[in-house]
């Protein structure tokens, strides 16, 4: 599977089969998205690589590192410490994202109040859920 940024500069490669697709609720992806969650593949170190142009890297918090196309500003991804060895794309970023249904809400306690959750996932607190 393959993904890209806005302007097509960032471009990265994804071997099926992903470990999961999540919501997340938490400020911090929320904010570097610009929307209210976000939804993130994550996907083991060794089945993904970047194609083309190498994203800039911006470390939001400690042990978190978020990407971003510095030509057009796409979020593209995020590492965090605490889940090592997974890179989590934005599903927003697959030129399938409907290829990857989510399955689970993550940061649920930071969720805003008027979006509308009740689709069934399970919720958990936290950004982790491996």
């Amino acid at each position: 599977m393959q993904g890209r940024c806005l302007c097509g500069s960032v471009t990265f490669e994804v071997d099926l089969p992903v470990l999961s697709t999540v919501n997340c609720h938490c400020e911090s992806c929320r904010r570097q998205c610009s929307a209210p969650m976000t939804t993130y593949v994550g996907v083991e170190d060794g089945q993904w690589r970047w194609t083309g142009a190498r994203p800039r890297l911006f470390r939001s918090s400690p042990g978190v590192e978020r990407s971003f196309c510095e030509t057009c500003g796409s979020p593209m991804s995020f590492r965090s410490q605490t889940m090592s060895g997974v890179m989590h794309f934005y599903a927003a970023a697959m030129a399938d994202p409907e290829a990857f249904p989510p399955a689970l809400h993550v940061a649920h306690e930071e969720k805003l109040c008027w979006l509308n959750s009740d689709d069934g996932l399970p919720k958990r607190t936290g950004p982790e859920y491996l």
